[in-house]
């Protein structure tokens, strides 16, 4: 932005979600990201970063046992912490991409390793000039910033490899007949935190959204165990065209 011109729509938006980022206590110093999903235990989010911590670790493992080089592109993945543990399954290039300049400035700033990157653009068919291809396309806490799950798929596909897949988790989904009452809550709690508009710009997905996918649900929180030990409450949805 050059000096004293208006912030843009999208400045104007990155502004207001890294201050809702600092009201809530979800922003981290360089040395925090660094050890991310590793966090102290005093932290006030310390328990949801164990859950991100296994199911990060779930899609790792996974990706290993593969045993192949793999291109990964990690979208919307804010301060980089995701794509810098990615960057360590063996014969791995990573690409994390997100629109958010302060994160990725922190992403790059924080993380440097030779197969990993970061850019600063929003996703669509057109994104990579040199047409890049991806084995593996992730959305971590990401999926619900988007409007539409048909349209950011279709978008998506276009970017895989042959046999390429897409990786959902940490992706809160929502119960069809709860998605009112939902988006109602949401907008009071941006409203109280002063940033209502916010609202506009989070959406509630169902799990029946899926269905009109080729997909596999590789963790089910309302598995038996799971509920037993009341550990985790995402699912993790892989894709396909």
């Amino acid at each position: 932005m050059t000096p004293n011109a208006a912030p843009t729509a999208d400045e104007a938006l990155e502004e207001m979600y890294i201050a809702i980022r600092e009201k809530e206590g979800r922003t981290y110093t360089d040395k925090q990201v660094a050890q991310l999903p590793h966090i102290d235990a005093g932290h006030r989010f310390y328990k949801e970063w164990k859950v991100r911590q296994r199911s990060s670790q779930r899609l790792i493992n996974y990706l290993k046992e593969m045993q192949k080089p793999l291109s990964i592109l990690e979208i919307g993945c804010g301060n980089g912490w995701l794509s810098a543990k990615l960057a360590d399954i063996p014969h791995a290039r990573i690409t994390g991409l997100d629109t958010n300049r302060i994160e990725i400035e922190q992403a790059r700033r924080v993380f440097k390793k030779p197969n990993l990157q970061f850019i600063q653009k929003g996703v669509n068919p057109g994104v990579f000039n040199d047409g890049a291809k991806f084995d593996v396309i992730v959305f971590a806490a990401a999926l619900q910033y988007f409007p539409s799950v048909r349209v950011i798929m279709g978008d998506v596909f276009s970017l895989l490899n042959r046999d390429g897949k897409v990786h959902v988790l940490d992706t809160p989904f929502y119960h069809k007949g709860d998605v009112r009452k939902s988006i109602t809550r949401c907008r009071e709690y941006y409203k109280d935190m002063g940033f209502e508009v916010m609202a506009d710009h989070y959406f509630h997905h169902t799990l029946q959204k899926f269905n009109a996918f080729k997909h596999k649900i590789l963790f089910n929180p309302g598995g038996f165990w799971n509920r037993w030990s009341k550990k985790d409450v995402f699912y993790w949805i892989m894709l396909k065209p």
